[in-house]
């Protein structure tokens, strides 16, 4: 039975990717727990899942850069002396937030490049892998397109980071794409920043496409099918490529 990223339906990806509930905060845990005064998985997931989701819907109601870590603590309930065990400073809570969102781009979308796809489908794997993380990591990605560009320089520099991180993927994409004499690309840079702007726009303008009754996935093959005719890709050469895979 095909499974991610050979069936790429947001089912197949939830069963390989688990971003939600104990796993994925277990997982923010044991990324991040030599930063950490707390020791113990048990304790910390808890915890955390609180902080983040707080320091979220703060950064959403009255900005980041004015939340102070006595805003944090009222809204979680943890004391300030319990939020130190976790973060040393505001700075140190966007740099988690970062990190954790440059890990899983790293692990779901860097990973691909160690599967069999043809140069196609590599490129609907990213697009798609990206955008049902948008949709499930959505304050992670928001939080880290708004608000660490008003923060200090390093953090400022981390969200710039983590852009080109991800069209570093997209272009070796393109590449790979061009040497199988399957693609042609004169300018994967900027081609890269064009699709990257693209898919951001599930995150930063959900609204519209919510308004206009557009799903996910269609909004993520649009994307795949406009980026392809500029990959030079006759039409219809995406669809078949869909198909083998459902029959794989």
């Amino acid at each position: 039975m095909a499974t991610w990223p050979y069936e790429l339906s947001l089912e197949s990806f939830r069963e390989a990717w688990v971003l939600t509930g104990e796993p994925f905060w277990r997982n923010v845990f044991e990324m991040h727990k030599d930063k950490m005064q707390i020791k113990s998985p048990n304790v910390a997931i808890i915890n955390l899942e609180k902080i983040f989701t707080a320091t979220f819907r703060l950064a959403n109601t009255k900005g980041f850069q004015v939340m102070g870590l006595r805003d944090l603590s009222r809204e979680t309930g943890i004391s300030m002396g319990g939020l130190y065990a976790y973060i040393g400073s505001k700075n140190d809570l966007a740099s988690v937030i970062e990190g954790v969102l440059r890990d899983y781009i790293d692990q779901v979308i860097g990973g691909l490049a160690n599967e069999n796809l043809s140069p196609v489908d590599f490129l609907r794997a990213i697009v798609y892998g990206e955008i049902y993380m948008m949709q499930i990591l959505n304050p992670w990605y928001y939080f880290c397109y708004m608000e660490l560009k008003g923060l200090p320089k390093e953090q400022q520099q981390q969200a710039m980071d983590l852009e080109l991180r991800f069209e570093s993927y997209l272009i070796n994409a393109f590449q790979a794409g061009v040497r199988s004499g399957q693609f042609v690309c004169e300018k994967p840079e900027l081609l890269a920043s064009h699709v990257t702007a693209q898919l951001q726009q599930w995150h930063l303008k959900h609204w519209k496409f919510k308004q206009r009754n557009i799903q996910m996935q269609e909004y993520a093959e649009n994307v795949l099918e406009n980026l392809l005719l500029c990959l030079g890709v006759k039409a219809g050469t995406a669809a078949a490529s869909t198909q083998q895979q459902k029959r794989a």
